[in-house]
């Protein structure tokens, strides 16, 4: 590791020797009446020709704002504040190399009746669509204040989160999810636990992306990133949220937001505390046959889980600007939850349709999670040269422990006992991440920008399983079932993007170089003899964006794409235990599994806002997949690398205003998705068309009333040996402000006609069918309150904090 450390501080050194570009610039201060600085004011480039916006920044909290890689030309510029007059400017001729350094510029009081209309027009729109990522406010959404983060992300059009806690994307499984840009290193059940514990207030915006660049790591299918609240205000403010939902059972949700800005420091600091108590009821079916295919028995399951949690999350941290150009941040972030379950499980076992054998169990499980992350970020500009410099190192500890207890009992149809077992787990692990990167950009003159960055992280991931067989004598270990997983991950790598603008085409061409080298070791015991395997691979990854524009400010836009991308297999799914679910139900892990890789081709049109029409081909080879095979009655779910599996995607995006109050967001995908591949020794090529359709509706009324809303569809869809039939959901929400605009009182319903509910089919089973039905707490319905206080510095830049941080994406 230490030389992976100098390596990385070397290269960081060598990045700051780079050669400095000079460029086009324009750059002023803004300031009030009274010589105040003005921070938060939106400054608009505008082309002076037909005043199209070129792009668009907001001031510091010293009034000052600059523009870099401005190209030769006339432009104008218009700057907004609440609380001020628009100001607008004459034109300005930039040249070549050089830049325009106005004076202050004074902006004028406003009449409390233009400060009203900005502040409506400030409004977030729920969906933003850009050429490489959806972006969602989270604050649009009205439901989001009584929700946890995974109910957040269920209802973001797209995304759908199965019964295991699985998320996928557009029908892509492994998606890569992060936090603020980093990844959580979680999947399954654990990475659901987490996001449960997330109030939903607590999140700014959600980009979904399907063809992320070289910048981000290679893994994954597709990434979601989940930014949480940060303001950037002078002064200090806070927010604060609380939320209940009732369905079956109550669920409720509470947060507190801080921010301090005053000159060259920003505090930030969040809490928030989430309680949920849920079920599910899985209805099964499971038939097996003969080699005639004659019906030999059935087992009918009918499984009863409640479950119930509690999450606290913490986080606080802190930027010092030492210099106009340089920052240096601390953060640190602490989640701590606990869970409880109760599943309950009762069957009926027929032969020859005379019923055999009546079973009844539960499993009672209690897990404590505790997840403590640290970051020490810094960011470098080099002046006005259009070059900037960033790191990031972090440190991630996730520790875990839980115990089950479980009881299983047989039956004869009179009720007479066969036999009874009762065993226990004790489940303890602890996984520890250390990354440490580094990001140089270059913004050169004639539009061209050059990246580049090294990234490293370390992972140990220690996993023990005590097996104990529970009799009169007490507690007596089982070795043979018992199992200590350890694992070690180290992934190397580094990266090039280079960009080039001209009047209507740009292109953007990346390559990222990975190197994994893994160990997996199953320690032994008396009675199981230990193994290990050990995995070193370099890919390449390389991606090329096209992007023509039909006219001059970018109205209307051709994109096309081409990358590759890999799947590693999560840590649980290497680790050999065997898991029980219930008598006739198993899983375990695969430690021979390999990587899935991913390429993907797009051609992707947009105009505006307004429309975004994309079309992709999707090829995926060594395909990971939960599979299932049968032992006697059992099922038992493991891991593979079982195919290849192609998916073609149609997919529009359309934002209509059909009124002034009413704002209308439809999003149909069609796709053809398929495998070719064995499992088992049966022929493993299922296809089918899958049809899903987003609808939602924001409606904005006087006196502060506003409403949504939306619903989802998703026809028949696949998932390796699965299908999943059609469902959908409905959700609705009524929000009125108060408090002088401060704050909101907001109701809202999920799921209105409880339709949101699973049924499942098995393909591919040598001699057996299963057919299953999952229903859940869906059906909720939720109250909320949010309130803004604080006095900050700058007013005006409250009512326009969400847009300014919106737009700060695209500075130059």
């Amino acid at each position: 590791m230490k030389t992976y450390i100098i390596f990385f501080f070397a290269s960081l050194i060598s990045l700051t020797a780079l050669s400095q570009v000079k460029q086009g610039i324009i750059s002023s201060t803004v300031k009030d009446s009274k010589n105040l600085a003005v921070g938060g004011a939106t400054i608009r480039v505008l082309n002076a020709a037909d005043t199209a916006v070129i792009t668009t920044r907001t001031t510091d909290v010293d009034g000052r704002f600059q523009f870099t890689n401005i190209a030769k030309g006339s432009y104008l510029l218009k700057i907004t504040a609440v609380g001020y007059k628009e100001f607008n400017s004459s034109p300005l001729h930039v040249e070549d190399n050089a830049g325009v350094v106005l004076p202050v510029i004074i902006l004028l009081p406003a009449k409390s009746t233009e400060l009203a209309e900005v502040m409506i027009k400030a409004k977030r729109p729920l969906i933003q669509m850009e050429i490489d990522k959806t972006v969602v406010n989270v604050d649009a959404m009205i439901s989001s204040a009584s929700s946890n983060t995974l109910e957040v992300l269920e209802k973001t059009p797209g995304i759908v989160v199965n019964s295991n806690g699985d998320i996928t994307l557009n029908g892509r499984s492994g998606v890569m999810v992060l936090i603020d840009g980093r990844p959580t290193y979680m999947s399954g059940q654990d990475l659901s636990l987490y996001l449960k514990s997330l109030p939903g207030s607590l999140l700014d915006k959600i980009e979904l992306m399907e063809n992320p660049p070289a910048r981000y790591d290679a893994s994954g299918n597709a990434i979601i990133n989940i930014k949480l609240k940060k303001n950037r205000i002078g002064g200090f403010i806070g927010s604060f949220a609380t939320g209940y939902s009732k369905g079956e059972y109550g669920r409720n949700n509470h947060s507190l937001n801080l921010n301090y800005n005053y000159k060259k420091i920003n505090l930030f600091g969040s809490v928030g505390y989430s309680y949920e108590k849920n079920y599910s009821i899985d209805n099964i079916t499971r038939s097996f046959f003969d080699y005639n295919n004659t019906p030999t028995s059935t087992v009918g399951m009918l499984n009863d889980q409640v479950s119930k949690s509690n999450g606290l999350n913490t986080n606080v941290g802190v930027d010092y600007a030492a210099t106009p150009n340089t920052t240096y941040g601390f953060q640190i972030n602490l989640n701590d939850n606990k869970n409880n379950d109760l599943f309950n499980y009762n069957s009926d076992n027929y032969n020859a349709g005379q019923l055999d054998n009546i079973g009844k169990g539960n499993t009672i499980g209690d897990n404590k999670r505790t997840n403590l992350g640290s970051n020490i970020n810094f960011l470098h500009k080099f002046g006005t040269t259009g070059k900037e410099l960033s790191a990031d190192i972090n440190y991630l500890n996730y520790r875990s422990t839980g115990n089950q207890s479980l009881i299983n009992s047989l039956y004869q149809p009179d009720g007479s006992s066969i036999s009874d077992s009762k065993f226990f787990y004790d489940l303890p692990s602890e996984i520890n991440i250390y990354t440490a990167k580094a990001d140089y950009v270059q913004t050169m003159k004639n539009n061209a920008k050059f990246e580049a960055g090294i990234k490293s992280s370390f992972v140990n991931n220690d996993n023990k399983s005590d097996y104990y067989n529970i009799t009169d004598q007490g507690q007596i270990i089982d070795n043979s079932q018992s199992n200590h997983f350890k694992f070690r991950e180290n992934i190397n790598s580094a990266y090039i993007n280079a960009q080039k603008g001209w009047k209507y085409l740009s292109i953007q061409l990346g390559l990222r170089l990975e190197n994994t080298q893994s160990k997996g070791e199953q320690l032994g015991n008396e009675t199981v003899q230990g193994s290990s395997f050990s995995k070193n691979y370099t890919q390449l990854f390389p991606s090329v964006f096209f992007n023509y524009k039909f006219d001059t400010v970018g109205r209307n836009t051709l994109n096309f794409s081409i990358s590759k991308r890999i799947n590693r297999p999560n840590y649980q799914y290497l680790n050999p235990f065997v898991f029980f679910k219930d008598k006739y139900s198993y899983s375990s892990g695969n430690p021979q599994l390999t990587p899935q890789y991913q390429t993907r081709y797009e051609l992707k049109y947009q105009y505006k806002q307004l429309l975004r029409m994309g079309f992709s081909y999707n090829r995926f080879t060594d395909v990971i997949f939960q599979t299932t095979r049968v032992e006697n009655d059992v099922f038992i779910r493991k891991p593979e690398n079982v195919a290849f599996g192609y998916m073609i995607i149609l997919n529009t995006s359309l934002t209509l205003t059909p009124a002034e109050w009413w704002t209308l967001y439809f999003e149909p995908q069609l796709s053809r998705m398929g495998l070719d591949g064995m499992a088992y020794g049966e022929k493993l090529n299922p296809s089918t068309y899958v049809a899903r359709i987003g609808l939602y509706n924001q409606f904005q009324f006087k006196q502060g009333w506003s409403a949504e809303l939306g619903g989802y569809y998703a026809s028949r869809d696949l998932n390796g040996q699965t299908f999943t039939a059609g469902r959908y959901r409905v959700n609705a929400g009524i929000q009125k402000k108060i408090w002088k605009n401060k704050g909101s009182i907001r109701f809202n319903v999920d799921d209105m006609f409880h339709s949101w509910v699973a049924r499942e089919r098995s393909v591919a089973l040598a001699q057996a069918y299963s057919f299953q039905t999952n229903e859940s707490d869906t059906q909720r319905f939720g109250i909320a309150l949010t309130y803004n206080f604080g006095k900050d510095t700058f007013t005006r830049k409250s009512k326009h904090k969400n847009n300014a941080l919106d737009e700060e994406r695209n500075r130059m």
